[in-house]
């Protein structure tokens, strides 16, 4: 997977955004916002890593969301942050079962967040994607990413097919970046919305 200097400069930023709610963490463990945001922060870097990696980050991220809601349980930003955080862990996932328990408690989170927020379109979206979630996670798998996520790639003698291969695992990142990109987008946005003040009232 190549980077574009679009996705350096949000490589800076998401790491950025770590190491300062890693250090206000270290002054007040007590602010969810701020595991919150470290959680989406971890999230987002996710997608620069290989997928062993990237599972391990997704993980740190739940245990920071997971925290966030012990100190505020209604707090429905983390509650659709935790749903996102669980939807990218599903897809990394090959086993279609394993990743099923994923996707649940993804939509769990989404449903807890949109009891809290209503009227939150972004929420009632999130919900609706994510029982179309497991369709897509096996299409995704049947045409080959299980094998990048530890489905177990066989090695070949001949050069050509290791080429192909390469290809083929060129592409799988690149499929794999689109879906953690767009999971990551849905989630600032929400997390950006979910930080406007209430208007005044009338």
């Amino acid at each position: 997977m190549e980077f574009t200097q679009s996705d350096f400069d949000r490589l800076l930023l998401f790491e950025h955004t770590r190491k300062t709610a890693e250090a206000k963490y270290a002054a007040n463990p007590l602010d969810a916002d701020n595991l919150t945001k470290w959680g989406g922060a971890l999230i987002e870097l996710s997608a620069f890593q290989d997928p062993r990696d990237s599972k391990k980050m997704i993980d740190d991220a739940i245990s920071k969301l997971d925290e966030a809601l012990l100190i505020d349980p209604a707090r429905h930003a983390t509650l659709w942050c935790l749903g996102n955080a669980h939807t990218s862990y599903a897809f990394l996932t090959p086993d279609f079962d394993a990743a099923k328990v994923n996707f649940d408690k993804a939509r769990e989170c989404f449903q807890r967040a949109l009891d809290a927020d209503p009227e939150n379109e972004l929420y009632k979206k999130s919900l609706e994607v994510t029982d179309k979630a497991p369709i897509l996670h096996m299409e995704i798998h049947k045409n080959g990413l299980g094998q990048m996520t530890g489905g177990g790639a066989s090695s070949t003698p001949s050069k050509r097919k290791e080429s192909a291969k390469q290809k083929s695992s060129d592409l799988k990142y690149d499929i794999f970046g689109w879906v953690i990109l767009a999971i990551g987008i849905v989630a600032w946005v929400g997390m950006a919305k979910s930080q406007v003040p209430p208007p005044p009232p009338r």
